[in-house]
């Protein structure tokens, strides 16, 4: 009588996804180097995976692009912010910028630790 647990190994790509949501959360320390490493592993564990861990790495690669978008976008804010402050309005735009990014932030963090639990509950994002 065999019996699984839900670490079975029945399901390829769960371990590159565990492996992802770990790296995105040390990404904070890392200042977002491990978070495109991340990234990179998601992109690659894809190919042969279970469907549950597919959802997972599919989850992975979207949140990587909207973080990554959205900091662009924060980022081009931040550099007119910086380039405006001469007329005052630049400081309003780099407090903006700040909040965005702090926001962004707590939203990766939220999102890969969210999909973390439900890898480990066994369930699909």
């Amino acid at each position: 009588m065999s019996t699984t647990t839900p670490y079975s190994a029945s399901q390829p790509g769960r371990t590159a996804a565990l492996l992802v949501y770990g790296l995105y959360l040390l990404s904070i320390p890392s200042f977002a180097l491990f978070a495109l490493v991340g990234v990179i592993v998601a992109l690659a564990g894809r190919d042969g995976a279970s469907p549950l861990a597919r959802s997972h790495l599919d989850e992975q690669v979207r949140i990587w692009f909207v973080a990554f978008w959205w900091t662009v976008g924060l980022a081009l804010l931040g550099l007119v912010g910086w380039l405006t402050t001469v007329i005052l309005i630049g400081f309003v735009l780099l407090g903006i910028a700040g909040i965005g990014g702090f926001i962004l932030f707590l939203w990766f963090t939220v999102k890969s630790l969210l999909g973390l639990l439900a890898l480990l509950d066994n369930r699909p994002r």
